[in-house]
């Protein structure tokens, strides 16, 4: 048995790609994109006609017209639909990074992305819309949770976020464990010890392990999937996580060693792990939330990067899709 046979045992694995050629391989159950995802994947001759299929459904349905955003839906959709072709499970999709402060457009979005979705035949149990984890991000969740629309918690970085998740009782939470080890490990400088942060001293894998053990003591519903990872020795450490969302090189890795990969997180037997309040249920007023969000200077500075990167990658995004049009 691989690493990546004895990962799936106790962890869901989904797949980090927006290049669906590469799924079949690693039979993950689920899979995410987001827009720098798709934009690398659009890039590739083997995606063009699917941009090409794109502007053309958006002219139909615009009756001759497309906007660059109705062209953007539809191409994320049909990457998602594409995707699910390959997979049993879920596919994420991710709404425009520039509502991240926009509780009311995050919803339209939402809504916008699962009638395509749904036109398309795909039933809402399939997908996973992904937003940012700021506070108008999360509300919006809440609000579409109730309508049943399910969604995926993304640029996650603090305890406070994964807290506020729990309350707005949203389906899953990615918290980013390799952005958080780059933070510290830019902050550490020439002081980093990398032998000495790594499996269970690294701090991305730290945070994950806080809120896992967070949710399970206290019967939180939502899913804890750890993402961004930087090497196997992070993937190993939560290995037992509700679901770990891996690129392909890392699942190659895994794949191709064979040392025993044992189960390190346990929903059962949480571990004693995070801090002593953590031994109590707490709730987050939208003051609250923001102050503890503030303090965290990791959480803030990473949380900032991860929208404007996404924001520069839909930019670009669009302006293909406006050489196509």
């Amino acid at each position: 048995m691989n690493q990546l046979e004895a990962l799936k045992q106790f962890t869901t694995v989904v797949a980090d790609t927006g290049d669906f050629q590469q799924i079949a391989a690693y039979a993950p159950q689920d899979a995410t994109t987001n827009p720098s995802l798709i934009l690398k994947a659009v890039q590739m001759p083997a995606y063009q006609p699917l941009l090409a299929k794109a502007v053309a459904e958006a002219k139909v349905a615009g009756h001759g017209n497309a906007t660059v955003d109705a062209v953007m839906d539809v191409l994320l959709v049909s990457f998602g639909c594409e995707i699910l072709k390959l997979i049993p499970g879920r596919v994420s999709t991710e709404v425009d990074a520039r509502l991240s402060f926009d509780q009311a457009a995050t919803e339209a979005k939402a809504r916008q992305l699962i009638a395509l979705y749904n036109a398309a035949g795909i039933a809402n149990d399939r997908i996973l819309i992904k937003m940012a984890a700021t506070w108008e991000g999360i509300q919006a969740a809440a609000t579409l949770e109730a309508e049943g629309i399910h969604t995926n918690l993304t640029l996650l970085f603090s305890f406070a976020q994964a807290v506020a998740c729990a309350d707005a009782k949203v389906q899953l939470i990615s918290p980013f464990v390799g952005r958080i080890y780059d933070w510290y490990k830019k902050q550490a400088g020439a002081d980093w010890d990398e032998q000495l942060r790594a499996g269970t001293n690294d701090p991305g894998v730290q945070s994950v392990a806080r809120i896992y053990a967070y949710y399970k003591r206290h019967g939180v519903a939502t899913e804890v999937m750890g993402a961004s990872f930087r090497n196997v020795g992070q993937i190993k450490a939560l290995a037992g996580c509700d679901l770990l969302t891996i690129s392909p090189d890392l699942l190659a890795q895994l794949r191709d060693a064979s040392d025993a990969l044992p189960q390190a997180l346990n929903a059962a037997q949480p571990a004693d792990v995070g801090l002593a309040e953590d031994r109590t249920r707490t709730h987050l007023s939208e003051p609250a939330f923001r102050f503890a969000l503030n303090e965290d200077a990791m959480a803030t500075d990473k949380l900032s990067e991860g929208i404007r990167a996404f924001v520069k990658d839909t930019h670009t995004l669009e302006a293909l899709i406006q050489s196509a049009l």
